[in-house]
């Protein structure tokens, strides 16, 4: 007959297989998981080379070329000038340094006008007469 310890001995030896099984299973999904965000990684860097490639061809100068002479006389594209391009001191101040600009008094009355108005306006919308 078996002893207690035997029927302890099997049931931790059955728990141990059936964790030891799961670990397996799970690692195997994991693994799984991974090759396939590797098969779509691939997939992306080819297709990003493919486009570098693509914009290559786009942008050959002998390419454009051709287009521009094909195409002169419906565009009357024309060569840049030098005299076309912004100087670094010809361009606006950035607005990080522009000055601060205070109110105006124009803009204060403005604001003064605009509460005399909303004072009339509340009296006509709710009835009340605005003392």
């Amino acid at each position: 007959m078996f002893r207690t310890l035997d029927v302890v001995m099997i049931a931790v030896m059955t728990a141990a297989a059936t964790v030891t099984y799961s670990i397996k299973h799970q690692a195997e999904n994991k693994l799984e998981e991974v090759r396939k965000l590797d098969a779509e990684i691939k997939l992306e860097e080819d297709t990003i080379d493919l486009l570098k490639a693509d914009w290559a061809l786009l942008t050959q100068p002998n390419r454009l070329n051709r287009l521009v002479k094909t195409f002169e006389a419906d565009l009357k594209l024309v060569p840049t000038e030098s005299t076309q391009l912004a100087q670094p001191n010809e361009l606006p101040m950035p607005t990080a340094e522009l000055p601060a600009l205070e109110p105006a008094k124009d803009e204060k009355i403005a604001e003064g006008d605009k509460k005399t108005k909303k004072k009339s306006t509340d009296a006509i919308q709710t009835g009340s007469v605005a003392n």
